[in-house]
């Protein structure tokens, strides 16, 4: 019979497991991350992971998550400033540019390429990627909803815009080094001009 933990515990070890997961993506990426390693490090029985996440794909999507929401909130927070400043299409695209930088820095998101995220992605159920994109447009919608934007602009084209973009980050060795910063600079430029 699986021990029943109080309700302190299970928030311990949950949040034990998202950091632990987190060291361990930025450490060795999303394939070779595994739940004897992440077990391990919390102290805790391999059942007991099983009590907590279906799966090894559950808990990653759920730390990455975490860190999406958190880049989610600043970047609302800083449109929400331009919003109600010198606004123009400039400093928007300098803004959404410096936030996709920004992500590249992060350890997480710095081990993450096309392969790993397609590999997770395809292992999650698919109600869990269709609410993750609709989270993201609706996420879209709210911080455009504070700018200037043409009343035919279609939200959901300037999120499969940006999500468009995201990927393509995910290629930056292909595209090239050495205009890789001027290409996506351009990119976010085009997009943000053809809805404000």
């Amino acid at each position: 019979m699986p021990k029943s933990y109080s309700e302190q515990e299970r928030e311990y070890i949950t949040k034990r497991l998202k950091e632990e997961a987190a060291a361990c993506m930025a450490q060795y990426g999303i394939r070779r991350t595994t739940v004897d390693e992440i077990v391990k490090r919390v102290n805790i029985p391999k059942g007991t992971f099983y009590l907590f996440y279906k799966s090894k794909e559950l808990l990653l999507f759920d730390v990455i998550q975490e860190q999406h929401e958190n880049v989610n909130r600043q970047l609302f927070q800083a449109i929400s400033e331009i919003a109600h400043s010198d606004f123009s299409a400039d400093k928007l695209t300098d803004l959404i540019f410096d936030f996709y930088k920004m992500t590249e820095d992060m350890p997480i998101l710095k081990q993450l390429d096309a392969n790993e995220v397609e590999l997770l992605v395809r292992k999650l159920p698919r109600e869990i990627v269709k609410e993750h994109f609709q989270d993201d447009t609706d996420t879209i919608e709210k911080m455009f909803s504070l700018l200037p934007i043409k009343k035919e602009a279609d939200i959901k084209v300037i999120s499969a815009a940006f999500h468009a973009i995201y990927y393509a980050t995910l290629h930056k060795s292909e595209i090239g080094e050495e205009k890789y910063d001027e290409a996506l600079r351009a990119l976010i430029y085009g997009i943000v001009i053809q809805f404000i």
